[in-house]
């Protein structure tokens, strides 16, 4: 895989490629203290598939390709950051209760994800939205010591757009044009709750 790290840093390409992004995004972070394999072990396949999915169907709901990397962008920026605080003990007793608060709500967030789209009229837009802002809160909470508020902007672009009301039903509406990459989304979710890794 050639790497992107020599291009323009805002250039929109015509393919976009989450794994390649995580590992720009990890080497970025972390300088040259790093190999790119870190970012790679981080964004796994199936997780970079999910994350290519939520691009093309936040670039379709949004009309705006720019956007939708910037948002897709921001949510690698964000794992990546939280993946390396933790796994370099950044975080104090509180911080630990917190993260795991925070990865308890993100696996029920996945199963109620899933079910959605399984279990025929189950879908609750209300219900998805909330769960998506106690993630957020308690993201807020996790990286309070640690981020800067830039950080904090770019927990709030991704989930004002995930947890919004009218993208949430546009996503799951059974005869909308989202049907498709709803399914795959869910397929990649449904894997990575199977492999343990959400």
């Amino acid at each position: 895989m050639s790497s992107e790290a020599d291009e323009p840093k805002e250039v929109a390409t015509d393919v976009f490629n989450s794994k390649s992004l995580a590992i720009q995004a990890q080497k970025k972070i972390l300088g040259k203290m790093v190999s790119k394999s870190i970012a790679t072990t981080l964004i796994d396949d199936t997780s970079s598939d999910v994350l290519d999915e939520l691009y093309r169907v936040t670039k379709e709901y949004t009309q705006n390709k720019k956007e939708a990397e910037k948002i897709i962008k921001n949510l690698i920026k964000i794992v990546l950051k939280l993946a390396i605080l933790y796994r370099n003990n950044q975080f104090n007793q509180d911080e630990i209760a917190l993260m795991e608060k925070f990865k308890k709500k993100v696996h029920q967030l996945a199963k109620t994800v899933v079910s959605f789209h399984q279990v025929d009229y189950t879908f609750d837009r209300n219900f998805l939205s909330k769960l998506l802002n106690e993630c957020r809160e308690l993201l807020h909470e996790i990286i309070q010591r640690h981020l800067t508020a830039k950080s904090h902007g770019r927990v709030n672009n991704v989930f004002d757009h995930f947890s919004d009301c009218e993208f949430l039903a546009a996503l799951y509406n059974p005869f909308g044009p989202y049907k498709i990459h709803l399914q795959k989304l869910c397929d990649g979710v449904n894997k990575m709750l199977d492999e343990g890794n959400i």
